[in-house]
């Protein structure tokens, strides 16, 4: 079985992997991996008593914090990918890590192909997974046993990748595999010929997943690409959350347009919130929007608004269909609504400095956090990744734990992003990332973002609070 291996660290505090100590700087429980997949494929094997090949994979740490932070699960729980290469795993692997980041399931990525490169200089080919390479062969065993288990992990999700399609199999491998660091020094044709006999060795041992003799196990399957699935003993609440995102993501060729509504008259005042209009710069951006979209020629375009007055104004000048959404309103500055920054430090002062000290997490009296904003948006995002192109009209709160989504930002860097007003950014999704590109529509506005200041202390003076604040009238 070839395996790809997502982990939960938090539960993996009491392992002792012993190879890989320089990762073990790396990360907060010290866990340290091996250099070969046999070791934790051995604990798997260990604790669900299967007998089953395996070869080489990746490896996804879940960094988990109880301090502030939702739990979502009460046991621990592996995430083990399944298939042979170019089959989309990788790809299928960074996706989780992204939503499980943006969700608050902080992730990252371990990928041992990485580490394989980095310790083995000796073999710079196929030669290296042939079963029959009894060089290779006793590396690989000799690391199976560097390993000490205190503990068993008492939950594991396989997500098997299945292909048999040709083109999608060649997409893949001429797109991604070809340009791996392993084929650095390779011609494009010699590089193809090495892949594939890689693929050929892994197929000697490779068992996928059967719905018979492993119906003890908790799986998803995953045939070519989305066209079908088989869902087997889903046992909690994270793997209810992951298979369903699973099942909302494709890789059609496709892209989303963010941007926020044209100018708004509160804009001009410097007030946060509220649902007034435009003002007359934001009537002109409308105007400047729907030219710009005309002029991309977007197949099958489908606009979203927030249900406040600005979006919808917004999307009113394109002339087409557009769906409201209430999950796309802007965040709720509670008491704070329709006031400046000078307002609020002037009767809220330490609340203001509250929110500076943590703004993700910061919740408005009577409003939300960003946090909370992450969580309503969750339902968009699983829709985004169901549709293909998608223009969506919404505030800055919004836009940004959108793009937050797409470019893998931090919860402390997500706060700060800046959307400028009469801007488009264009995302086009990628095998292994995201392609943004900006669209300035020339039509002045205000300037709305807010760098955090130097000195966030609640008894800090008033022009020190204030001291980033945009211009306005």
């Amino acid at each position: 079985m070839y395996f790809e291996a997502n982990v939960a660290a938090l539960f993996l505090d009491r392992f002792h992997f012993s190879y890989f100590s320089q990762i073990k700087q790396t990360i907060k429980f010290n866990v340290a991996l091996a250099l070969s997949c046999e070791c934790i494929c051995n604990l798997l094997l260990q604790h669900l008593q299967i007998n089953k090949p395996y070869s080489n994979f990746n490896v996804n740490v879940f960094y988990w914090s109880t301090a502030s932070r939702p739990q979502f699960t009460n046991c621990p729980t592996m995430i083990v990918m399944v298939g042979l290469p170019a089959r989309g795993k990788t790809y299928i692997s960074k996706k989780l890590t992204r939503y499980l980041n943006w969700i608050g399931v902080p992730t990252q990525v371990f990928n041992l192909g990485q580490y394989r490169r980095e310790v083995l200089q000796t073999y710079k080919n196929y030669e290296f997974f042939r079963p029959d390479n009894e060089e290779a062969m006793k590396i690989r065993r000799y690391n199976t046993f560097r390993m000490i288990v205190y503990n068993y992990i008492s939950s594991v999700f396989f997500i098997e990748s299945v292909c048999d399609d040709p083109e999608i199999i060649e997409a893949n491998t001429m797109q991604v595999k070809l340009s791996s660091p392993d084929y650095e020094n390779y011609d494009k044709e010699e590089a193809l010929v090495d892949f594939l006999k890689r693929i050929d060795c892994y197929k000697m041992s490779y068992v996928p997943l059967d719905e018979e003799k492993d119906r003890h196990l908790s799986f998803i399957k995953i045939f070519n690409v989305g066209s079908r699935y088989l869902v087997n003993r889903v046992q909690d609440h994270i793997q209810s959350r992951i298979v369903y995102y699973l099942m909302n993501i494709h890789v059609t060729p496709r892209s989303i347009y963010l941007s926020r509504h044209g100018e708004s008259e509160l804009n001009l005042l410097g007030r946060i919130g509220g649902d007034t209009g435009l003002s007359s710069q934001g009537q002109k951006y409308a105007k400047a929007l729907a030219e710009f979209i005309r002029g991309q020629s977007i197949k099958d375009l489908k606009v979203w608004t927030s249900h406040m007055k600005r979006t919808i104004q917004t999307a009113e000048a394109l002339g087409v269909p557009y769906e409201q959404w209430k999950a796309l309103n802007e965040i709720d500055a509670g008491v704070c609504e329709e006031m400046t920054y000078e307002e609020i430090q002037a009767t809220h002062p330490e609340e203001f400095a509250l929110r500076d000290q943590d703004k993700y997490r910061y919740r408005y009296p009577k409003g939300e956090s960003y946090e909370d904003l992450v969580h309503r948006l969750e339902p968009v995002i699983m829709e985004l990744e169901r549709q293909e192109n998608v223009l969506v009209i919404c505030h800055q709160a919004v836009m940004r734990c959108l793009l937050a989504y797409f470019l893998d930002k931090s919860e402390d860097d997500l706060p700060y992003l800046k959307c400028p007003l009469h801007t488009v950014l264009k995302l086009t999704p990628l095998a292994y990332g995201c392609k943004v590109e900006s669209f300035y529509l020339n039509i002045q506005a205000v300037n709305t973002h807010r760098d955090r200041p130097t000195n966030v202390n609640v008894a800090r003076k008033p022009e020190e609070a204030l001291q980033t604040v945009p211009e306005h009238l």
